[in-house]
């Protein structure tokens, strides 16, 4: 069994997902991703971005973006609660090392060691549902997992530019927070 990039899968390796619920259904992130978590906070709003970029946050002098995988998956849109909840994730870009955003979670739920061997690959749709961000299927205790390849959340173009967005706020930081 191989992967993307042709390197053997050892059935017996685990990785480790954080796992959140979003429209009552449950995804996972691998763990290494993430960044740190944050409760929900009212966020920078940037005229002419996609609807599912809810704004910007400050992080600590970094202008990150903040994506509402509600809306980004086209599911049912909700309030923003005590629950709700910024989960930080680095993900690499094909120009540049890595690229700091949020996403935008119901709740957080659980950190799971999963065998790479358990996961099962995503099913194909055809090219009417779009699954590129999907990384793979698990099963835990009878509900199915969404493992999410946050690598492919947004397309290059997307990161391209989130990246000049963020840059160009960023040198104006001080009048924005």
């Amino acid at each position: 069994m191989t992967t993307d990039t042709n390197k053997e899968i050892n059935p017996k390796k685990i990785e480790q997902f954080l796992t959140f619920e979003l429209a009552n259904e449950v995804y996972g992130v691998e763990i290494l991703k993430v960044q740190e978590i944050r409760g929900w906070e009212a966020v920078r709003v940037i005229p002419n971005t996609p609807s599912f970029i809810k704004g910007v946050l400050n992080l600590r002098g970094s202008v990150i973006p903040i994506v509402d995988l509600r809306e980004r998956f086209s599911l049912e849109q909700s309030e923003y609660t005590h629950k709700t909840v910024v989960i930080v994730l680095c993900i690499k870009h094909h120009r540049t090392s890595s690229f700091v955003m949020g996403i935008v979670a119901d709740a957080v739920s659980d950190v799971l060691d999963i065998k790479t061997s358990e996961i099962k690959k995503a099913p194909n749709f055809g090219s009417q549902l779009d699954t590129r961000y999907m990384r793979g299927m698990h099963v835990y205790k009878q509900n199915m997992i969404m493992l999410l390849d946050v690598d492919k959340l947004l397309n290059p173009d997307e990161v391209d530019d989130m990246d000049a967005l963020a840059d160009s706020i960023s040198s104006d930081s001080e009048d924005l927070f």
